[in-house]
């Protein structure tokens, strides 16, 4: 595993450690402790952490405010365009709105699992885009497991979403976390299946391998275009968006297992669920598009056109389709995407042994 904040990493300057690194050297320096590596080297992984969080939210937000322009041309009105510049503020305002509201944990549930379960979901969404790289001198963690890694963090919230079901006491609450879990444990299969048909063509589970061998190949979603439409069905699946949003079931399940977060938790899930749309969509875009090659533009630039072409490919699936009764959600997983998987990564073997990648 590589991480680390020198000048250089391999051939490639790592802007966020190196901006990382230089303030801290600062700070150090003016407090009189420079030459202490053991605080430089804590102090820079911190103040690392801290922009990569920022970049986050920052295109959090910018996500949220574009999702809900899109919506609004789509349905044939005009979005946000009060509260702020063409209603840029309008996330702000409605921020500000859950901020305010009592905080309130219901009489007969488990506190231990009901907030417990609320860092655990917040946490592991925003650890996800730790692992995964947004340029080739902009990442955090460079792992040659890291797509792995990365899958490894999205299995870890079907658990929590069934715990904090049961832990709020509530029966929509519980059928929603049972949803929740029964979806994302069936649309991980064939999303697994696809990403191992990418390492198979690419030869690694390094993003950035996989990305280096897009570019001096073919983008995959070429050769495993059948890959990418499981893919994108699958990602929207686990990431619960509609029109795979059974889970929450507003008509249903008055807000499915987050029906009795209040205020600012409820903000922090809604949050979560943007955070895990971004890294949904760099995932498909470093395993499928390429990533952040492409002419002209820096890489980074690249990337985050393409993170947000692919989001916009999912807010038009919002805005286009009704959402789907649980009994169809299960069928389509297991029935068709799994099927359709399995095909795909009998395409990346053959590909792979004609020696055509």
């Amino acid at each position: 595993m590589i991480c680390v904040w020198e000048s250089r990493t391999g051939d490639n300057l790592n802007y966020l450690y190196s901006i990382a690194h230089f303030i801290s050297a600062l700070l150090l320096g003016l407090v009189g402790l420079q030459n202490n590596s053991f605080l430089e080297y804590g102090l820079s992984w911190l103040i690392a952490s801290v922009i990569l969080l920022v970049v986050v939210l920052v295109n959090v937000i910018i996500l949220i405010y574009v999702e809900r322009k899109e919506l609004g041309r789509f349905m044939d009105r005009r979005g946000p365009m009060v509260v702020g510049p063409a209603g840029f503020f309008q996330n702000f305002a409605d921020a500000f709105k859950f901020l305010v509201k009592e905080m309130i944990l219901p009489e007969s549930a488990d506190p231990l699992g009901f907030n417990g379960t609320l860092v655990i979901i917040v946490a592991s969404s925003l650890l996800i885009m730790a692992v995964v790289p947004q340029a080739p001198d902009f990442y955090f963690v460079n792992s040659d497991l890291g797509l792995l890694l990365a899958f490894a963090i999205f299995a870890i919230e079907p658990f929590a979403v069934v715990i904090a079901g049961w832990a709020s006491n509530n029966k929509y609450s519980l059928l929603g976390g049972f949803r929740s879990t029964a979806q994302m444990m069936s649309y991980e299969v064939p999303l697994l299946i696809t990403v191992i048909s990418v390492a198979i063509l690419a030869g690694s589970f390094n993003f950035m391998t996989i990305v280096n061998e897009q570019s001096s190949h073919v983008w995959y979603v070429l050769p495993l275009a059948i890959g990418f439409i499981v893919f994108l069905v699958s990602m929207v699946a686990e990431i619960e968006r509609i029109p795979f949003d059974t889970p929450d079931a507003e008509a249903e399940l008055v807000h499915g297992w987050m029906t009795e977060y209040p205020g600012i938790k409820f903000a922090f899930l809604q949050l979560t669920s943007y955070v895990r749309s971004l890294a949904g969509a760099a995932i498909m875009v470093l395993l499928f598009l390429g990533g952040w090659t492409g002419p002209l533009l820096p890489p980074l630039a690249w990337f985050y056109i393409k993170v947000y072409a692919v989001f916009t490919l999912f807010v038009w699936l919002r805005g286009s389709l009704p959402r789907v009764r649980i009994d169809q959600v299960l069928n389509i997983g297991w029935r068709s995407l799994l099927p359709l998987a399995l095909l795909n990564i009998l395409i990346a073997v053959l590909f792979k042994s004609v020696g055509w990648f």
